[in-house]
């Protein structure tokens, strides 16, 4: 038993061992970045609270209570429920203006924006008379309300113009909700205005974080939007027909029909609508290309692949130059690999992800480099590794910049790493003692 554990077979176990124990401390560094991420999640929190948060504006929607008797068992009267019925208009359009900015709080930035929005909608008089005549139930057309929703009404700074038909009008506040967003609303008496069409005209200034979505509620639905911001992301349930990107800024056009969405243009009782309302919202977030904790997962993704490579290297030039490496030495190597992790995470919330690599990376190629000095008692073998460590981190940045390739170019490196291990060791006893040698180390080296 003594004999097989000093086989070159056994260590080669043992490193693998001690590369598993390795996940430990990989694990610990993932906890960490996810507790970064979410202390940066608190921090944008904090910033919209003062500003307004992610922001959805819709147009107008016309909403008209309704009573309609309802049969109640073991009674011979009904009884009355109150209810609503809600319209959209025919024809939407939406010019948006965003002037861009970031805010910080501590070392966490978040971008900021005031968007200054005309808003056109015309609700059609054929359509009013239409849904009057057909509802079971009586319309109570003296309470009626335009109902505008907006999906923070913190970042509402301002109702330059409103007008109904031309008329000027102004804005109430409204405990009801729509789709669950907050709604402000404008009452407007359909008994007085019959079923003549309505033009609604809105000027205002709506500030947000991070993103801005329109709801298509319209027959007809046309967003113009525009902003000094070069890394947009269109998101939601429609991609902009026409958009430009440049460094100044980015402008896109949405033009969408109620055939695109997955409710009509009336409805009876909204609650029921909230999550069709929510998942027919489209616009833009405002994206931060540097996401340093995006990065610092997918590093810590192929730890323990990088952390094994640097294992094989110290275990065939522990064989192949009849040399020897303690276990213990081992650990000690592992271990800077994964405070490489923790250096990264920290540095790149600092100075960006890119020279953070580069200084962790040196942070640790120059002190491993030198540790294989010592231990291998030969500086030739010491600055080969600092090389191949070096090499390996270069690949590992490779994997992380390349989004889409990354893993193409994994599992090609790995398909050489493997190979070049097969060609190394093609003559190695794997059943042979571990080597040994009454000569010093450095005279080896020298010999071979």
């Amino acid at each position: 038993m003594m004999q097989w554990t000093q086989t070159v077979t056994a260590k080669v176990l043992g490193v693998g061992v001690l590369a598993l124990l390795m996940t430990i401390p990989l694990m610990q560094v993932r906890g960490l970045v996810g507790e970064r991420q979410q202390l940066r999640t608190d921090a944008i929190s904090q910033i919209a609270q003062g500003w307004g948060g992610k922001q959805v504006l819709g147009g107008p929607v016309l909403v008209v209570p309704t009573l309609r008797q309802v049969a109640v068992e073991g009674q011979a009267a009904p009884r009355w429920q109150a209810g609503s019925e809600s319209m959209l208009a025919d024809a939407l359009k939406l010019d948006v203006a965003m002037a861009v900015t970031t805010r910080s709080y501590g070392i966490y930035t978040a971008p900021v924006f005031v968007a200054t929005v005309k808003l056109g909608a015309q609700f059609r008089a054929q359509d009013i008379a239409q849904y009057r005549h057909a509802s079971d139930a009586p319309w109570q057309g003296g309470k009626a309300e335009l109902r505008l929703p907006i999906g923070d009404l913190r970042g509402l700074q301002e109702i330059s113009d409103l007008r109904v038909n031309g008329q000027p009008a102004r804005f109430e506040s409204s405990a009801d909700r729509l789709g669950g967003w907050p709604n402000v609303v404008v009452p407007i008496d359909l008994d007085v205005l019959g079923d003549r069409p309505i033009d609604v005209q809105i000027s205002l200034k709506l500030a947000g974080t991070e993103a801005l979505q329109m709801l298509p509620l319209a027959r007809s639905t046309d967003v113009t939007m525009r902003a000094p911001w070069s890394d947009p992301s269109f998101i939601g349930a429609a991609l902009p027909l026409e958009h430009a990107i440049d460094a100044n800024g980015f402008s896109a056009h949405w033009h969408l029909l109620d055939l695109n969405r997955s409710y009509g243009q009336h409805w009876t009782d909204g609650d029921a609508m909230a999550a069709a309302l929510q998942a027919s919202t489209f616009g833009v977030q405002l994206y931060q290309p540097v996401d340093v904790y995006q990065r610092n997962v997918r590093a810590g993704k192929y730890g323990l692949l990088f952390i094994a490579m640097t294992f094989v290297a110290f275990f065939l030039f522990e064989v192949l130059k009849r040399l020897r490496v303690h276990p213990v030495q081992y650990l000690l190597v592992g271990a800077a690999l994964a405070t490489f992790y923790v250096v990264l995470l920290a540095l790149s919330e600092q100075i960006g992800f890119g020279l953070a690599y580069a200084l962790a990376a040196a942070a640790v190629v120059v002190p491993v480099g030198g540790y294989a000095m010592a231990v291998l008692h030969a500086r030739r073998a010491g600055l080969l590794l600092g090389g191949v460590l070096g090499l390996i981190y270069a690949m590992l940045y490779g994997l992380i910049a390349a989004e889409q390739y990354a893993l193409l170019i994994g599992a090609l490196v790995l398909l050489a790493m493997v190979a070049l291990m097969m060609y190394l060791t093609r003559r190695i006893d794997w059943y042979a003692y571990v080597p040994t040698s009454t000569e010093p180390p450095a005279a080896i080296m020298e010999q071979s």
